[in-house]
């Protein structure tokens, strides 16, 4: 596998340079928010808009990504994070915006792996939002991972047609997918450009990314151009 090196295994300040082209020291910059006109009717709770959640390998089996559907601009947030005799459980809390745009997308968040749990056996993963609760299973990976994060992209499905893409960078200029193009073996992915100031922080950034066809087993790959993220990232199956 090629793969953007973005930082250091010891240092983030690198990657700093990497992934924040374009971007001016703004702490104060807010993060980007949907270009969708909100809807004219209250808010409803997110979780009603949620029809099933997703769960997918990341950094190695550091993380994982939890997925839900709904309004772009009303993502649950990350709350509690345990672990569970069957695994990890993880409460979600509403979004703080108080109108929605009134499209369906896959919204993604990352979650450490809590202490004392095998990534080597299957994990499954309950989570808690609102007033309902689901479970979707992690499949058991070859190895635990070994040390702390290095800063790498990396990516995994959460089902045929869709993969959740973790960078790292600024998190007030997270990746915009602008276009993608995919075969059976993999999908070039082009990100827009970041066009303003962002912050000089290094955070994880998830994105979930939809192909426009179904994948055939086997290796793929996503080739990144774009928004500062050149370079090429193997899809943990």
């Amino acid at each position: 596998m090629t793969l953007l090196r973005t930082v250091p295994s010891a240092l983030a300040l690198g990657a700093v340079a990497v992934f924040a082209a374009g971007c001016a020291a703004t702490p104060g910059a807010a993060a980007p928010t949907s270009s969708g006109a909100p809807s004219d009717t209250a808010t409803p709770p997110y979780a009603d808009a949620v029809n099933e959640v997703e769960v997918a390998w990341l950094d190695g089996g550091r993380a994982f990504a939890v997925l839900t559907w709904g309004s772009s601009s009303c993502a649950p947030v990350l709350g509690d994070v345990a672990s569970s005799d069957r695994g990890v459980r993880v409460t979600l809390a509403a979004s703080a915006e108080k109108a929605c745009t009134d499209d369906l997308v896959p919204r993604a968040l990352m979650v450490p792996v809590p202490d004392g749990v095998d990534v080597t056996r299957g994990v499954e993963v309950e989570v808690v939002h609102g007033e309902r609760t689901e479970s979707a299973d992690l499949d058991a990976l070859a190895e635990a991972p070994q040390g702390q994060t290095e800063y790498t992209p990396s990516a995994g499905w959460f089902d045929d047609e869709g993969i959740v893409l973790l960078t790292w960078g600024s998190s007030s200029c997270p990746p915009i997918v602008n276009d993608v193009q995919s075969t059976d073996a993999g999908a070039a992915v082009t990100f827009q450009d970041v066009d303003g100031v962002c912050t000089m922080d290094l955070a994880p950034r998830v994105t979930p990314i939809l192909l426009p066809q179904e994948a055939a087993d086997g290796a793929f790959e996503l080739t990144l151009a774009g928004g500062g993220l050149d370079g090429t990232v193997a899809v943990h199956s």
